[in-house]
């Protein structure tokens, strides 16, 4: 492991800035946030063995157009951070930019020790070439992104972040400005709104619409048809990048065993996918009970406690640009609210969104969602 000096003195508790360079360096570099969050009630432990795979750089997806550094803090013989620093060959050609990133930021209440993390991250990505530097991206836009700005007294829902507020004045006090921020909105009230019942009926009527549930019989076909919508959907969006067709096809699996089927719709015009909408069950109300593992008990625990969800996260909505104005979005989402409350869930989360994409913003806000949680990302440029 290559080590970095932060203090020129022979003290034990001396900073010392290390680089990741075995598994052994990595099982420290995952199991830090268990000691940040010890005390924190609304953090949910992801499963150890996913973030094992997500950094593994031989087998995830991500890597074949990406290059990552991991580095972690230490005072003494307790690691204190770790940061990642990244660059997405595929952002930057996509938006033709230089553009590094810098994720999976986990630290103590210690600024010195956050401050060498991200000199650390911005010395890496200035050496490959890069002039901004953004994050926390875990490890890209399509993973879990930002740090959470409001909301901190609830948990948080499947694939989104949870973080101290002092993360915040860490960045803020190192020079990173606002990027953007992301909204989640909450409906808390899943029943069916009664009175676009009609104009669902109309819609349907005139754009010939039909709404049905994924096959999972045909389930590469219908990821085929989710790729289509998703990357045509979200192409102008800030930030996005379009999935690999390995990424894709990577999410759908480790999506296929929590989804609920009569969650994931599809809007049909004359036999041909316009629009998709994936809702989730909130799992990370069955993490919670596992504390990392899945092992023989875990897998016991998931399956008594994923009958007792309450709550699901709306985390695709897409709608083909041509077919944007004609009211199929309130179609998939009637349909979606009328099985979920069929299903017995009682709220929903609908994140996240852009705070500029005013047009989804208010069809959450006019759906009866309300903003209950901001995220924000930042970025510096690097002279």
């Amino acid at each position: 492991m290559l080590k970095r000096n932060i203090q020129a003195n022979s003290n034990s508790d001396a900073l010392i800035i290390e680089r990741i360079q075995n598994d052994n360096d990595l099982n420290g570099f995952i199991r830090l946030p268990w000691q940040i969050y010890k005390d924190y009630p609304h953090w949910v432990p992801p499963l150890l063995r996913d973030v094992k795979f997500k950094l593994n750089q031989s087998k995830h997806p991500f890597f074949e157009h990406a290059k990552i550094e991991l580095f972690v803090a230490r005072r003494g013989t307790t690691i204190t951070g770790r940061i990642a620093a990244i660059v997405d060959d595929r952002y930057n050609e996509f938006h033709k930019e230089r553009t590094g990133f810098f994720g999976m930021f986990e630290c103590v209440e210690d600024y010195e020790a956050a401050k060498a993390l991200f000199s650390s991250a911005e010395t890496w990505c200035k050496n490959q070439g890069m002039n901004r530097m953004r994050g926390p991206m875990n490890l890209s836009m399509n993973d879990e992104c930002g740090f959470l700005l409001e909301g901190f007294d609830i948990d948080p829902v499947i694939m989104m972040p949870y973080n101290p507020k002092y993360y915040l004045e860490f960045c803020e006090r190192y020079g990173f400005v606002k990027a953007k921020d992301l909204y989640a909105y909450l409906k808390s009230d899943i029943g069916v709104v009664d009175r676009i019942a009609k104009l669902v009926e109309r819609v349907k009527s005139k754009e010939n619409v039909v709404i049905r549930p994924v096959d999972l019989k045909n389930f590469k076909q219908e990821v085929a048809i989710v790729k289509d919508i998703y990357n045509a959907a979200w192409e102008l969006n800030w930030g996005f990048v379009p999935m690999t067709e390995k990424e894709m096809d990577l999410m759908a699996k480790e999506l296929r065993p929590i989804c609920e089927p009569e969650l994931v719709l599809f809007a049909e015009v004359n036999g041909q996918p316009v629009g998709v909408s994936i809702t989730l069950p909130d799992m990370n109300q069955v993490l919670k009970k596992l504390n990392g593992k899945l092992g023989p008990i875990g897998i016991l625990k998931f399956l008594y406690y994923k009958k007792k969800i309450t709550g699901a996260r709306a985390i695709v909505f897409g709608i083909k640009k041509e077919y944007r104005l004609t009211g199929i979005s309130s179609v998939l989402y009637y349909e979606t609210v009328k099985r979920g409350a069929r299903l017995g869930y009682t709220w929903c989360e609908m994140s996240w969104n852009l705070e500029d994409n005013d047009l989804i913003n208010r069809f959450d806000e006019a759906v009866g969602g309300k903003l209950y949680k901001k995220y924000r990302i930042y970025e510096k440029e690097l002279s």
